[in-house]
């Protein structure tokens, strides 16, 4: 498999020890290849604009720095960026406001490291990530912020028909590309549902509308 044909990942974390272990092991994938590793805000976004890597694997804390703040900026320059979190925290504040700034999943540090890397596999896909547990808890603070806010119920009702398709195919985890192939219509029509479903029931995510959907019974 040459160079071109492999899927380019760029490695953000402060601590030098797991972002080398973390490189060790996507090189034990042929279809990876890392084209940088980073430890701070000035490095990620200079790496990632010279190399605009398929994927970025980036750490919610950076020493002295935000890591949501990083994505917030990748993200700004380029949404189609796809960015995934590798963090220690399981906290459903940190988990909201990653996924708000634009985050395309959401994996914990203490995940098994063949776990880890076929979650890698699967965003590279364009699958949106995120664990269990964590989609869960997710649900929750969903249903929490509704209540807190005094918002009616998401309806499904308020969908077109291939709208819900989309949202379905949303849930089981298919990238744009993937549901486009199974609904045949294009990848700028799927856009289209995506961004309406979004704002017919509320979310500023597509993981936030899947991780729902996934919870409501079929």
């Amino acid at each position: 498999m040459g160079e071109s044909e492999r899927c380019s990942v760029l490695v953000v974390d402060d601590h030098p020890l797991f972002r080398k272990g973390v490189l060790q092991l996507l090189a034990m994938e042929p279809s990876i290849a890392v084209v940088g590793e980073a430890g701070d805000r000035r490095q990620a976004l200079d790496l990632a604009r010279r190399h605009e890597p398929d994927l970025v694997l980036l750490d919610l804390n950076l020493k002295g720095d935000s890591g949501i703040g990083v994505l917030a900026e990748l993200k700004a320059e380029d949404p189609s960026r796809r960015v995934v979190m590798l963090t220690v925290s399981d906290s459903a504040e940190d988990l909201m406001a990653a996924l708000r700034a634009g985050a395309d999943g959401y994996l914990l540090k203490d995940m098994e490291p063949e776990q880890l890397l076929a979650r890698v596999r699967a965003a590279l896909a364009g699958e949106t990530v995120i664990g269990e547990a964590l989609a869960a808890r997710l649900a929750s603070a969903l249903r929490d912020e509704a209540r807190a806010a005094g918002a009616p119920g998401r309806d499904l009702a308020l969908l077109t028909e291939r709208e819900l398709h989309v949202l379905r195919a949303l849930a089981d985890g298919l990238s744009n590309k993937a549901i486009a192939q199974k609904l045949a219509i294009s990848d700028g029509t799927v856009k289209v549902h995506v961004k309406n479903v979004l704002k017919k029931l509320g979310f500023r995510s597509r993981v936030e509308a899947a991780v729902w959907m996934a919870q409501q019974p079929r």
